[in-house]
């Protein structure tokens, strides 16, 4: 009967490892960064924020058109989406290879 059983758990690791993939996938094609509105001296300038290596870059976008706002608004959604999910499937392919460890033949 454990033969069934990690052969089930070993499929539910195949399926996880490629659902990471995917989800990893996902996040490189959003776009880079996000937008920031900042109010300098009551003026308001938009900055598209991302990290490069250890330090955070601001790069000036000036105005920005309403569909490029919502894109990133968008992207910025779906990135903390994937990013969850990704850690929820990492934890899960933790265990499952933990689970599969054992000394019992599969």
């Amino acid at each position: 009967m454990r033969g069934v059983i990690k052969g089930v758990l070993a499929e539910e690791l195949e399926n996880s490892l490629r659902m990471k993939k995917e989800y990893e996938a996902a996040l490189k094609n959003l776009p880079e960064g996000c937008l920031v509105l900042k109010k300098i001296r009551g003026h308001s300038y938009f900055y598209l924020v991302k990290r490069v290596g250890k330090k955070v870059k601001y790069i000036y976008k000036g105005k920005v058109p309403q569909d490029e706002l919502d894109r990133f608004k968008e992207a910025k959604a779906m990135r903390a989406k994937y990013r969850n999910l990704l850690s929820r499937v990492k934890k899960q392919i933790k265990f499952l290879k933990g689970a599969l460890r054992g000394r019992e033949p599969i």
